[in-house]
């Protein structure tokens, strides 16, 4: 009977800690195999920055998905929103703090067609956030004319209506200032930031609380008092606000808001939070786990193209880890 339990404990340790252990296995692998080169300065700069944007991404997820929400439209608003500060920073000529406030609160007012749906108009969040993809696409193209938005370039699209064809001439450059946000250091700082934000909100804060509460059982919390509906609006208001960073790591990294430049980070931004719901046994969507998880996989991703694995089987790769992630976030409540 008591080697039974010692087992089961020993099963839970290991689901609890699996994407720790994953990741610790993963650097050995990858260092015998390639030596210096991976565990080089230069490459962990590498690991480092990509892990940054999907981190400040996969926060936006841990927020929609503690109340039990779920948002598939948020890298498509990134997007949008890469469109939106490119236009703020080269045409309008906006100091970069105006930019990111700009493009906070376009964010922010694109995400309430997201709460209007769930909340008001009482449409799932999976059905309602698929159909914005299609809207924030459909629209980002509008805005831009469907082309990129990058210096060297005359306006298009709804831009260039908006200004009533006054702007001929072709952007300008980047500002310093602007092209420095997604390099090191300040990626690093704004990823911490992100993550103590998420943090300090989930974990210290009454609001945390209540939005783990309905993640729970919705109904009770409502009973308890709670107002989800005010709570839900809330968290997506942080989420839309992460999405705004993300979108503008994005665009300043590549120096051009690429069409569709951000929309490959929701599935790995999904999966980072669930490979974070799993860490330590939290069973439930948390910051420092989805900071894990992006570590996990971006270092994933990083190694395998190291080590010559062709591009094309790395989303399986991506899809494998994030099967294992739901095993060790839903087995051991099956068991219980």
């Amino acid at each position: 009977m008591e080697k039974s339990i010692d087992a089961k404990r020993v099963g839970h340790i290991l689901l609890n800690w699996a994407a720790v252990i994953v990741l610790v296995l993963a650097v050995i692998v990858f260092t015998a195999i390639r030596g210096t080169a991976f565990f080089s300065t230069a490459n962990l700069v590498n690991i480092l920055r990509a892990m940054s944007i999907l981190t400040v991404f996969g926060m936006a997820a841990t927020v929609s998905m503690a109340p039990d929400g779920f948002d598939m439209s948020a890298a498509t608003l990134g997007t949008f929103c890469a469109y939106v500060f490119a236009s703020f920073c080269l045409w309008f000529n906006f100091p970069l703090w105006l930019a990111i406030l700009g493009t906070v609160i376009f964010a922010m007012i694109m995400y309430l067609l997201t709460m209007f749906l769930i909340l008001v108009c009482k449409v799932p969040d999976m059905l309602a956030t698929c159909a914005l993809q299609f809207v924030h696409q459909g629209l980002g193209l509008a805005f831009t004319g469907g082309s990129a938005v990058s210096a060297g370039l005359t306006p298009a699209g709804w831009f260039a209506m908006f200004n009533g064809g006054e702007l001929k001439a072709k952007a300008p450059g980047w500002s310093v200032a602007a092209q420095n946000v997604g390099k090191a250091p300040w990626i690093y700082i704004i990823m911490i930031i992100c993550v103590v934000i998420c943090w300090v909100l989930l974990e210290r804060t009454k609001y945390g609380r209540y939005l783990y509460a309905m993640g729970g059982n919705k109904t009770a919390a409502k009973l308890s008092g709670i107002n989800v509906k005010k709570m839900r609006f809330m968290a997506g208001m942080f989420a839309a606000l992460f999405i705004a960073i993300g979108g503008i790591l994005v665009c300043s990294r590549n120096m051009a808001p690429q069409i569709n430049g951000s929309d490959s980070y929701l599935m790995t931004s999904l999966a980072a939070v669930f490979v974070g719901r799993s860490v330590g046994g939290a069973e439930r969507p948390n910051a420092l786990g989805t900071l894990i998880g992006a570590l996990l996989i971006t270092t994933l991703e990083n190694g395998l193209t190291m080590c010559g694995v062709v591009y094309y089987i790395l989303p399986a790769v991506k899809g494998a880890v994030l099967c294992l992630a739901l095993v060790a976030a839903y087995a051991s409540s099956k068991e219980d």
